[in-house]
């Protein structure tokens, strides 16, 4: 899933570049994609989170062992 956002994130980058190169100026399109690119930003963010506190909740309810010797 975050892969696919971040796929989608670059592809609007490249499309804002060839938007910018073609006209020379900044257009209404950009400021679309501009928009889209933050909107997809924000996706990525919330998903690592979720990542991060999956991850935190596996390392935290692992079993404490300890062995005496």
């Amino acid at each position: 899933m975050i892969q696919d956002l971040y796929k989608q994130k670059r592809s609007l980058e490249l499309r804002w570049q060839s938007e910018y190169e073609q006209s020379g100026k900044y257009t209404l399109d950009m400021v679309e994609i501009d928009s889209a690119i933050k909107n997809i930003i924000t996706e990525i963010k919330l998903e690592e989170s979720k990542i991060a506190d999956r991850e935190s909740k596996i390392r935290n309810s692992a079993p404490n062992m300890s062995v005496a010797t």
